[in-house]
């Protein structure tokens, strides 16, 4: 029998608070483990800098493998490798439409354009993210393939007696494009208690003590403890105004908590009909939606057996099994 393909996986240097892409790919390590010879190669620079980015360039170029696949994030580190060896994972494009002028061109050109012409393949977490990549790319769509995010086995479901007098609202993450701002105007006269993942800017600590909404926060949380915090909760909210994908809808659906999330973008796709969705611009439509779960017995448990068959979509070993593929049809291209 012929050796196993070996997949390097180049991924970024970590900084602390970077979690997602190292678990995606180390589950998919995992999976595929004697199916392929993988090589996870952490680059040894952080992505900041001309100098640090340059090397980090080099450093891939002398470390490639049957197969090259750039994880995320460093997409550039693709632009000296072997195209037809080499694949591209976009998580999303939120780094151009937060950008403008010469910032927006150059981060579009180096972690876009160039990237996508170096590679024989990109996939997407999402189908919105695929359009979002499409709307700034020019790209063979036949080339872009769509491989969601697994749900990690540790969230499983765990049946709670929904607290109607005071629900505890879990809410992850706390930067600007989780709209936890928007989410503590909703909440405001709403009899809960609000547990917050992420470090709470001060203005919205404010907020909170306007609005007398009780509320506690954690952050810095091993994988076990946010699994706890699922389990604790009453219902996520999820009102993002920008997601690649939104894995906090599943996590919350594998759990059997009910889930309101976003009406936009990537949430929809991922959330199907388990979640209800609502415009996270609309301070009133979020209060709306909690409320109804809070309030409506039916309408909740439909969304928590939804969720809980939703979740199967997102099979870690069925998703695996689609990068297997994506290898070996690289791996045959001489």
């Amino acid at each position: 029998m012929p050796d196993p393909i070996k997949v390097v996986f180049f991924q970024r240097k970590p900084f602390d608070f970077h979690k997602s892409i190292e678990f995606i790919f180390d589950d998919v390590r995992h999976r595929l483990n004697g199916k392929i010879t993988p090589v996870k190669k952490v680059v040894s620079w952080y992505s900041k800098g001309v100098v640090e980015r340059i090397k980090i360039l080099l450093e891939a170029n002398k470390n490639q493998g049957d197969v090259n696949h750039i994880t995320g994030d460093i997409h550039f580190a693709a632009i000296l490798l072997n195209k037809n060896k080499t694949i591209l994972t976009v998580h999303d494009c939120g780094m151009l439409s937060a950008s403008k002028g010469i910032k927006h061109a150059l981060l579009k050109y180096f972690w876009f354009t160039l990237p996508l012409k170096k590679v024989a393949i990109v996939t997407v977490v999402s189908e919105a993210t695929k359009a979002e990549l499409l709307k700034y790319v020019k790209y063979n769509e036949a080339q872009i393939k769509v491989i969601p995010v697994a749900v990690s086995e540790e969230f499983t479901y765990q049946p709670k007696v929904f607290n109607k007098q005071k629900p505890v609202i879990l809410q992850v993450g706390t930067k600007p494009n989780k709209n936890l701002n928007r989410l503590v105007e909703a909440l405001k006269g709403v009899s809960c208690h609000l547990q917050i993942i992420g470090v709470v800017p001060d203005e919205i600590k404010k907020k909170l003590a306007q609005y007398n909404i009780s509320w506690s926060s954690k952050a810095d949380l091993t994988d076990a403890e946010i699994v706890a915090e699922y389990k604790n909760c009453d219902l996520l909210s999820f009102v993002s105004t920008y997601e690649g994908f939104g894995m906090p809808v599943i996590e919350a659906n594998a759990t059997g908590r009910p889930v309101i999330t976003s009406n936009i973008l990537s949430m929809p796709q991922v959330a199907g009909n388990a979640a209800c969705l609502v415009d996270p611009y609309d301070i009133n439509q979020i209060r709306s939606g909690i409320e109804k779960i809070i309030n409506d017995d039916n309408y909740r448990e439909q969304l928590i057996q939804n969720g809980l068959v939703n979740c199967c979509r997102f099979n870690a070993d069925h998703i695996a099994q689609m990068y297997f593929d994506i290898y070996n049809q690289i791996a045959q291209i001489i």
